[in-house]
């Protein structure tokens, strides 16, 4: 049976998605704690891999299991296995054709800024702070530069094993909003594409906030587009702000 899986996760303890040998994974510790209930290996497909210290509020995941599990109980099990910095939201029947990579089609990905002189220490793991002013109007502006379709070398960790970096932004946003409990601004960067490169979101957001900045202006970002030049890019924002927001599928 092929099981869909909705995850939240709280990254800052997990060295990303992505299986890796002597380091704390969400992808392992959802594997390990499956072949439990399934005694025996099993495998788990994530929507896509999130780097150390990202967050997820809506990572998609698919697995196959042999034992039959009603999707409350599978939920319930898992839930009761595994460390409460990641959670199973909900878990339904899928079929067999699922999966949460090559089925999705849309992902959005939302990154968080404080802009304020203080840091509240009940953002410190979920944003990144921001003590000088950001222009929002200009960053909002300048975010309609990367919709499209483009090649997003500029904007992307160097090595890559994907055959292409063409991906297709569909929607770019930034909106700021008051937070209480902060004492503060809250400036939320939303990007939503068919799909994304490795530190591709982190780039894009790292470049903008030097916009907001007056460091960087619109013709320097089009070129770097353009050209594929990453010096042309801003500095790579930190993990700690990004959070996968949701995956669409059809």
């Amino acid at each position: 049976m092929n099981y869909r899986l909705l995850l939240q996760y709280d990254g800052t303890d997990f060295h990303g998605w992505q299986v890796q040998d002597g380091q704390r994974t969400v992808q392992g510790e959802l594997e390990r704690t499956l072949s439990l209930l399934e005694d025996a290996p099993v495998q788990v497909v994530g929507s896509g891999r999130t780097d150390a210290g990202v967050h997820a509020e809506g990572q998609v995941a698919n697995v196959r299991l042999n034992r039959d599990f009603t999707p409350d109980r599978l939920r319930i099990a898992i839930n009761g296995n595994i460390r409460r910095d990641v959670r199973v939201m909900a878990a339904e029947k899928a079929t067999d054709d699922f999966h949460a990579r090559f089925s999705a089609k849309t992902k959005t990905y939302v990154y968080r800024v404080i802009n304020a002189p203080v840091m509240s220490p009940f953002w410190l793991r979920f944003a990144h702070h921001e003590g000088r002013f950001l222009d929002v109007g200009k960053m909002n502006e300048t975010a309609r530069l990367f919709l499209g379709e483009h090649d997003w070398t500029a904007f992307s960790a160097a090595r890559s094993d994907v055959e292409t970096r063409v991906r297709t932004l569909k929607n770019f946003t930034v909106e700021s909003f008051w937070d209480a409990r902060a004492n503060a601004s809250v400036i939320e960067f939303r990007i939503s594409a068919n799909g994304f490169l490795r530190y591709m979101v982190r780039s894009i957001v790292g470049t903008i906030l030097e916009v907001g900045r007056g460091e960087k202006d619109s013709d320097t970002i089009l070129t770097a587009i353009v050209s594929g030049d990453r010096d042309l890019a801003g500095k790579t924002a930190p993990a700690n702000g990004l959070t996968l927001l949701k995956v669409d599928y059809e």
